[in-house]
């Protein structure tokens, strides 16, 4: 067991002393080399760990999303919760706060020669909560707060195009832009899953964030 462990740690350091690098010189900056130096470990060290320094980002990405599914299983799985107090609970949890590592990301991911390493987060994030948010859907549909014949897909396509079209990396709406795509956005959610009026309003400070 000492031997996993001493595994696990040595993975995380060069994890953490990556994620360091990456936020403060820039994934495309940063180095092998410069992780070696940091750690004071040898290239034969951390190719045990890691095939390459993309390798490196893909686990750090896969980390971001794991700390978030894990506070979106929580409240999931919490059976004293509505359905839809749940949904603003786990996007509420979602949203990056002021000063946080996940904002920081965010800002590397809008950096034009991030462009995969963004695609990638977006990707992961649509494939590990996609089920998380399909659950509380069917228990909505259950209580009778929502009606739709294809929740997974429902919740695929609302990650997706929210996701994107929210991205200020990607487009730079004008305040009213964007309140009026955040509104539009709400009210195409509320109807898809069949829910009523205003059930998703609070999203708007969410969405208009900034604005």
């Amino acid at each position: 067991m000492r031997t996993v462990k001493e595994h696990e740690e040595r993975r995380n350091e060069i994890l953490d002393t990556a994620e360091r690098l990456f936020l403060t010189k820039g994934y495309t900056k940063a180095t092998i080399n410069d992780i070696l130096q940091e750690i004071g470990i040898a290239k034969g060290t951390f190719y045990h760990y890691f095939k390459s320094k993309e390798e490196v980002m893909d686990a750090i990405i896969m980390r971001i999303v794991q700390q978030d599914v894990a506070i979106a299983q929580n409240i999931a799985a919490n059976p004293d919760i509505p359905a839809i107090e749940k949904i603003q609970q786990i996007l509420m949890a979602q949203a990056p706060k002021a000063g946080e590592r996940k904002e920081q990301w965010i800002e590397q991911f809008h950096q034009p020669n991030n462009a995969e390493m963004h695609q990638k987060g977006l990707v992961q994030a649509i494939i590990h909560l996609t089920p998380i948010l399909t659950e509380v859907i069917q228990q909505g549909i259950e209580e009778g707060i929502f009606e739709t014949a294809y929740p997974q897909e429902t919740v695929e396509f609302l990650i997706a195009s929210s996701q994107i079209i929210f991205d200020e990396g990607l487009f730079q709406w004008q305040p009213q832009e964007t309140l009026q795509k955040a509104q539009a956005f709400i009210s195409m959610m509320e109807k898809v899953l069949g829910a009523k009026k205003d059930s998703f309003a609070y999203l708007l400070q969410l969405l208009v964030k900034g604005q």
